[in-house]
């Protein structure tokens, strides 16, 4: 099973290793060192983004084995040559004034965050409009859950209140505001339109992706015959009962999936830039990274782990609510890549220690749902 499910991340690793060492000579780093550089930035995006494997999971046991398989495909592509390596360029090119081609000249000069005119410097500078722009799409994907109807409270009292503010229409859009507002006049009075603009285009992005998945979803059911009782309880993420999306539903699903990894990918490409400046490392190690966060994904999917462990994607998702919150602070104050992952890290083991706990509480239930699982 193991092979079976990382077995693209092992060749993507071996591929990428090769790269790096090929890259190193011709590039006079040095071989060891650019292998050590990309298994360090492999351990970073994974250690960054494991919160995302977990959400993504949630996602991907709505789609289609056909659909699944396009995302460790297609998807890969994307998040590696897309993500890692291409829109880091186009966003400088957008926020600098600058050329693709000097763009690209600067990219593979190098150069250190802290000297003006570098990649790292001005890819550094265009952080706000990365960071408000992935903070409010993360944000409302926390908003959505925590206002949504939920088949297990983890932090009971707190998200059972949350749930009943949820019955307040477009609560999520209004607190996503308030809260955009508050960080654009307050903690960005430097940058105060960007801030505004890209946080704007966050929040859009994440209603149109979201809505029409779920519009094509609900349209494909009704194709079916398929219909929900009235008054019947339905999560707002996570697996439900329904049949698996497929055609257009899957399609905006994966849609979805893309923008949510690049919303997470943000912070792992900036802060990559303190171990390196040297843009393709970063690119082949957050690369590896990325491979084996999707197969962590399918894993989780395919052996049931969130039907087993209730209350981890509670956890991911407060995780991802803390990652939203450092990202807009973090367009004032820096804060260390470290912390963002150990208050993620944090987050996924207490609710992997209360899922624990909850199923030796409800051992009959626990073995229903691992049953259901594997069914």
């Amino acid at each position: 099973m193991i092979l079976k499910t990382y077995r693209w991340s092992f060749v993507v690793t071996a591929v990428g290793l090769v790269l790096a060492a090929w890259y190193g000579l011709s590039a006079h780093l040095g071989i060891g060192q650019a292998i050590a550089l990309v298994l360090i930035l492999s351990i970073l995006e994974i250690s960054l983004s494991f919160d995302n494997a977990v959400v993504n999971a949630t996602i991907l046991e709505r789609m289609s084995d056909f659909w699944r398989k396009i995302f460790l495909s297609v998807g890969i592509i994307v998040a590696v040559f897309g993500m890692r390596l291409i829109f880091p360029i186009v966003l400088v090119c957008v926020t600098a004034g600058l050329s693709p081609a000097e763009v690209i000249r600067l990219a593979l000069a190098g150069g250190d965050p802290e000297t003006p005119g570098t990649y790292g410097y001005e890819l550094h500078e265009a952080h706000p409009t990365i960071a408000a722009f992935g903070g409010m799409f993360l944000l409302m994907l926390f908003l959505n859950f925590i206002f949504g109807e939920k088949e297990h409270h983890w932090i009971g009292p707190l998200e059972r209140l949350l749930e009943k503010v949820g019955k307040l229409e477009y609560v999520q859009v209004i607190v996503a505001g308030a809260v955009l507002l508050i960080v654009a006049e307050s903690f960005a009075t430097e940058h105060g339109r960007t801030v505004l603009a890209s946080g704007l285009a966050g929040i859009v992005t994440y209603l149109l992706v979201n809505g029409l998945g779920e519009l094509f979803n609900v349209e494909e059911h009704l194709e079916h015959g398929e219909h929900h009782e009235e008054g019947a309880p339905a999560r707002s993420n996570g697996p439900t009962p329904v049949a698996r999306a497929t055609g257009k539903a899957a399609f905006f699903l994966f849609l979805y999936l893309e923008v949510l990894d690049a919303s997470f990918s943000f912070d792992g490409v900036i802060g990559a830039f303190a171990i390196t400046s040297d843009p393709v490392i970063i690119a082949i190690g957050l690369g590896v990274g990325a491979m084996y966060i999707r197969s962590m994904t399918v894993h989780l999917v395919e052996e049931g782990t969130l039907a087993q462990y209730p209350y981890l994607e509670n956890g991911a998702l407060w995780a991802i609510g803390a990652l939203a919150a450092i990202l807009l602070i973090s367009i004032e104050i820096e804060i260390p890549e470290v912390v963002t992952g150990l208050i993620g890290l944090a987050f996924i083991v207490a609710s992997l220690i209360s899922s624990i706990r909850y199923n030796r509480a409800h051992p009959e239930e626990a073995h229903a749902e691992t049953a259901a699982a594997h069914s």
